[in-house]
């Protein structure tokens, strides 16, 4: 499963300029592949970046 750029860039806080930019160099923290003229992000690596699918502790 993947999200585009923009939306995988406000998960991450970042701006839309410094997700380009950081897509383009492959320095993102999450793997974005390139797919025609626009970026996908994989879904699976942005939720474990961010603690999402962790079970919260009692």
């Amino acid at each position: 499963m993947t999200t585009d750029l923009m939306t995988a860039a406000r998960m991450l806080g970042i701006g839309r300029t410094t997700a380009y930019k950081l897509a383009r160099n492959g320095t993102l923290p999450v793997p974005a592949v390139r797919v025609g003229r626009s970026y996908r992000i994989a879904v699976a690596p942005l939720i474990e970046l961010l603690g999402l699918g962790k079970e919260p502790r009692a």
